[in-house]
């Protein structure tokens, strides 16, 4: 009965496969050691496994907390969103992704939660961060259909992917969605989640967070979502880019349809609602037509990143860029109505504050940024460094300099249209351009002495040591050249342009502008050389700049009318204005005190509020278009005789109009003309010519122009 207490028969070990068996023991007692001690190693290898298990759980988590802290998921996988302010704090141009505050989803309408929980994750609320029944669905749709293959991943999951890993579809990656997927549902409650995910998946346009897609899409915040927005808005996340309503609206809208058959089906919609839900109208916000790219944002953007540092959500970087300044810049362009020429320009204050740049015509057509990136010869407002060098040697406005034909080094520069004037003051030869005075002056204080000048006030294009330099021939940039002019403003040098506003985080401590290299300029050459600047406007080449205030400044024209220049400033305000053809063919007719000074004197007018002071023409000139015919006055190197008008053309019926030096306006019959007319009437053509021929490299220097 009791088998396991009947005394077993002694075996005979002599037998045929019999085992060895120690006196005294029978096989059962020989077999219960041995499965004991096979139950005990399994019970200890299953110990030291579940223990290893544990170690590796508990390495994970502090891998996971010290490389992916919860508060990441709060954040938008992308780099910084810079938006950049002008200095009265309002944006001018956004870089990068456009991020707002994070969504609460407690604090949502049931709708919204509902649309991406029906067209996402249906068993969100229950399941632990993977959905076994999701994956089953999916490995069976996968395995029997023809059609997309469909996913399984969870909010959860793709919270997980979005906010700590990589798009790679690797089994690594999957394992550690998985993971941190648990350990995400471990640390935070379901509204958490879904807040997290909210508040960083992409809805395409570059915008992240459903706070943002509902601002950037319908113009109004996301408690205010109705169901077919809201439909519309989850329906995007699936192909963000594809389906962009503003870019592909049908798209949008079909995907909408979809997601509100998904409410229905899990039971978030009855069917009747369902129908009453029409297809979302888009209602693009205004405020988002802030420009993702200007001349400026382009030129400041580098130090704005790296001002911002490590921050890795959205961040506003104010700017010195003055709004009203840069309207008055691009309303000037848009005024001047060029053609094939471009312009660049650029404003600042004193002290170095960019507050206005143009860099072309037309950002939207063409990026390169004239104002900053091109090199181009700088014509007679390079004459700045060669009078002050000259100052500084000692010379006063009053001295004389002779303005006739001379031979440097086998090289004789020329006056425009072969003008001499003989003995003439520096004044007047600064303010007419006389080219030989400059080559004379560069001469007698040296190149050395030239350059010197330059350094001094922020040049630091090559310039090479030649007497030529006298006429502009070193190329350089519209920002160092009117950084240069605003020293002569600020009476102190060298002024460095910037773009960002000292609170933006740089260092306006009073150390840091005691340790600037800031030095002053000598009273006497900052006098004397101011005095030469007015001139120039007041009685010289640049009259067609002048305003009701002082105005200070110089013309520029290289060879060939390639480029027009006008540099000065007024009332705090420096600007600087270049014209000139991209591939540097000539402009016939262009000069620095024609357009180049009129359009900065609109600049300046329209910057400063001041009224419109054009002539007033009478009944009988009364439309004429004057403007391309008075380019070029004053560029001729030599200064007018008393009386001598300023400008004299002829209409076809041999009737004369007159423009004296004070801007009034004459005509003159044939039979009371009083004096001969100049050669010919200098015409602007801003087209060039027809078929031009670039030149890579800048033309000799033979005096011509200013």
């Amino acid at each position: 009965m009791f088998k396991w207490f009947r005394k077993a028969p002694t075996p005979d070990p002599l037998a045929p496969g019999a085992e060895f068996m120690p006196a005294g023991r029978s096989g059962a007692e020989a077999a219960l050691p041995a499965i004991a001690k096979r139950r005990w190693l399994t019970w200890r290898m299953a110990s030291r496994v579940t223990g290893i298990l544990l170690v590796l759980l508990i390495l994970a988590i502090g891998w996971l907390a010290l490389t992916a802290p919860l508060s990441k998921s709060l954040e938008p996988p992308v780099p910084p969103s810079i938006t950049l302010l002008s200095a009265e704090g309002t944006p001018i141009a956004r870089s990068g992704a456009r991020i707002e505050d994070p969504v609460d989803a407690a604090k949502l309408p049931d709708h919204v939660v509902e649309a991406f929980l029906a067209i996402e994750d249906r068993r969100f609320r229950s399941h632990w961060g993977v959905d076994p029944r999701g994956i089953l669905r999916a490995v069976f749709h996968n395995s029997f259909s023809d059609g997309r293959s469909q996913g399984a991943s969870t909010i959860t999951q793709q919270l997980a992917k979005n906010a700590f890993l990589n798009s790679d579809r690797t089994f690594t990656r999957k394992a550690r969605e998985v993971l941190i997927a648990f350990w995400l549902e471990a640390w935070l409650t379901k509204d958490e989640i879904l807040s997290r995910y909210l508040s960083n998946v992409y809805f395409g346009d570059n915008v992240y967070g459903l706070r943002a897609a509902a601002r950037h899409y319908f113009s109004r915040g996301p408690e205010d979502l109705t169901t077919a927005q809201a439909a519309m808005l989850a329906g995007l996340v699936k192909a963000p880019s594809r389906l962009a309503p503003t870019t592909n609206l049908a798209g949008a809208r079909a995907r909408q349809a979809l997601v509100v058959q998904a409410m229905v089906e899990a039971g978030f919609l009855t069917k009747d609602a369902a129908e009453a839900v029409r297809p979302a109208s888009l209602r693009v916000e205004k405020s988002d037509t802030v420009p993702t790219g200007t001349y400026f944002s382009d030129w400041v953007l580098p130090e704005a990143r790296d001002r911002a540092g490590g921050v890795e959500n959205g961040v506003q970087i104010r700017t010195t860029l003055e709004t009203r300044m840069q309207k008055a810049a691009e309303g000037a362009v848009k005024s001047a109505r060029l053609t094939k020429a471009q312009v660049a320009i650029v404003a600042m204050r004193p002290d170095g504050r960019v507050i206005a740049m143009v860099g072309g015509k037309d950002y939207r057509q063409n990026q390169f940024n004239r104002a900053t990136a091109a090199n181009r010869q700088p014509g007679s407002t390079f004459k700045l460094f060669v009078y002050l060098a000259a100052l500084r040697s000692g010379m006063r406005p009053s001295d004389r300099v002779e303005d006739t034909p001379l031979t440097i080094a086998g090289w004789s520069p020329k006056n425009d249209g072969g003008r001499y004037r003989g003995s003439m003051s520096l004044e007047g030869a600064f303010a007419w351009s006389s080219n030989v005075a400059a080559a004379r002056l560069t001469n007698e204080v040296g190149p050395r002495a030239v350059i010197r000048a330059a350094r001094d006030l922020g040049v630091t294009s090559p310039i090479p040591a030649e007497a030529t330099i006298a006429l502009g021939t070193p190329s350089v940039s519209l920002l160092e050249l009117t950084a240069a002019y605003a020293a002569i403003a600020a009476g102190e040098y060298p002024v460095k342009p910037r773009g960002l506003a000292e609170d933006a985080g740089g260092d306006s401590s009073w150390l840091s502008r005691l340790t600037s290299g800031r030095r002053s300029i000598g009273s006497r050459e900052l006098e004397d050389m101011r005095q030469l600047l007015r001139a120039v406007v007041d009685k010289g080449s640049g009259s067609a700049a002048r305003l009701p205030v002082p105005v200070y400044g110089k013309t520029g024209t290289t060879q060939d009318s390639r480029d027009g220049w006008f540099i000065g400033y007024a009332e705090g305000v420096v600007v600087g204005v270049w014209l000139g053809n991209d591939d540097n063919t000539p402009n016939p007719g262009l000069s620095g005190g024609g357009l180049p000074a009129r359009l900065w004197r609109d600049v300046m007018r329209r910057a400063i509020d001041l009224p419109e002071d054009e002539p007033v023409l009478t009944n009988e000139t009364e439309g004429l278009d004057l403007g391309n015919l008075i380019d070029g006055v004053g560029e001729d190197g030599g200064e007018p005789e008393q009386g001598e008008p300023v400008f004299d053309a002829q209409l076809g019926d041999g009737t004369s109009v007159v423009i004296d030096r004070e801007g009034g306006v004459e005509l003159v019959r044939p039979e009371d003309r009083r004096q001969q007319r100049r050669d010919a009437p200098i015409q602007l053509d801003l087209r060039g010519p027809r078929a031009p021929a670039p030149r890579a490299d800048p033309p000799e220097p033979q005096g011509e122009g200013e």
